[in-house]
């Protein structure tokens, strides 16, 4: 496989917003509580949205940074690259990268919308949500079509307002949306309660949207303990995604709506033993614990409702057959600190060197 026989497509890139996005996009006795962009004292920028106050990290654009320079301290627009929030400038980046088409999840938003959530008023949250929603559609993917694929927010507060938005989304060829890995950890109910979610699970199924579960949409990490260094944090990532992925295997969600789940950023190495893990627990558990599945086992459920995406990871791809070819999707993750920009067709290519080109 040459790098160059490649037509990449991204499922979990982010973009950082830029300031001007909520510009004539609100009612005018709204605009002035918009999120607007404020310049600090340490020359840094941050997003303030009512008492909320959300920087830009710098691990998340690091984009074209040697990694001697990566950090967490929050930055500025002017030391970011220009392709992080020019949309102009990022279909050049993903020329430079070899990707045809990308999937943006936002930033300051954080990357289920939580910070709408928080509004001072829901109607000032739905607004405000709704033209970054109109925006990501129109003004990011719609200025080069064919390079973006949609990627929508919801009004977590509401399910009944989540599904008008799938709806309205869909309308506008947006059938992707981002949700929570666990939206317990947000103060909503988990995924077991299906009577709760049941407005938005019926959207999605209706109208082929797909939901995208991005690591960190708990707004949680996993920490091990408090004196253990970032980098064990960082490696235990994935762990968020097993866990959300586990959590709505043994749900009614996957037993009751034809919704599909993608597992974004979560990669793929662990999914061979999951679904081995799982199909034991029920054989020798579901008499006592009374789950029924009727004729499927879990790994049935999953190959049947989720997708997986990976970045870099030789040991899923090694174990393809196991996890299932069509249910494994590629990712850049620009500007991530974990990209492989502007290096990813050649790093995919040498991990994808023994994989018939059917596979690949």
């Amino acid at each position: 496989m040459r790098p160059d026989d490649l037509i990449l497509v991204s499922v979990d890139d982010h973009l950082v917003e830029p300031p001007g996005l909520f510009e004539g996009r609100l009612p005018a006795a709204m605009a002035d509580r918009a999120p607007r962009v404020v310049h600090q004292d340490d020359g840094t920028d941050v997003w303030v949205f009512g008492d909320q106050e959300i920087p830009n990290i710098g691990l998340n654009a690091v984009a074209g940074r040697p990694p001697e320079e990566y950090g967490v301290d929050p930055t500025s627009f002017d030391d970011l690259r220009v392709g992080t929030y020019d949309v102009d400038a990022r279909v050049r980046d993903m020329d430079a990268n070899g990707v045809l088409g990308s999937m943006c999840f936002p930033s300051f938003p954080q990357f289920c919308g939580q910070v709408f959530s928080k509004a001072d008023e829901p109607a000032l949250g739905l607004a405000v949500l709704q033209a970054y929603n109109d925006w990501h559609v129109e003004d990011w993917c719609g200025s080069h079509p064919g390079r973006f694929i949609p990627l929508g927010v919801l009004p977590l507060w509401d399910p009944e307002l989540m599904a008008a938005e799938v709806r309205r989304l869909a309308a506008k060829g947006c059938h992707a949306v981002t949700f929570s890995e666990n939206p317990e950890k947000l103060g909503f109910p988990s995924f077991h309660d299906t009577d709760h979610w049941g407005p938005f699970w019926t959207a999605c199924s209706d109208e082929g949207t797909i939901v995208c579960l991005h690591i960190g949409s708990s707004s949680e990490v996993v920490i091990t303990s408090l004196s253990a260094p970032i980098t064990t944090m960082i490696t235990l990532q994935p762990v968020n995604l097993l866990q959300a992925a586990s959590d709505l295997v043994w749900s009614r969600v996957v037993r009751d709506y034809p919704v599909k789940f993608a597992l974004s950023e979560g990669g793929i190495g662990w999914v061979p033993y999951f679904l081995e893990r799982a199909d034991y627990v029920y054989r020798n558990h579901r008499t006592w614990t009374g789950t029924d599945l009727g004729d499927k086992l879990p790994s049935d459920l999953f190959r049947e409702k989720f997708v997986t995406c990976f970045i870099d990871d030789k040991v899923g791809i090694g174990l393809r057959d196991q996890i299932g070819v069509d249910l494994i999707c590629w990712e850049a993750d620009y500007p991530h600190s974990d990209s492989t920009w502007p290096e990813s067709p050649e790093r995919l290519a040498e991990a994808l060197a023994d994989v018939g080109e059917d596979d690949v």
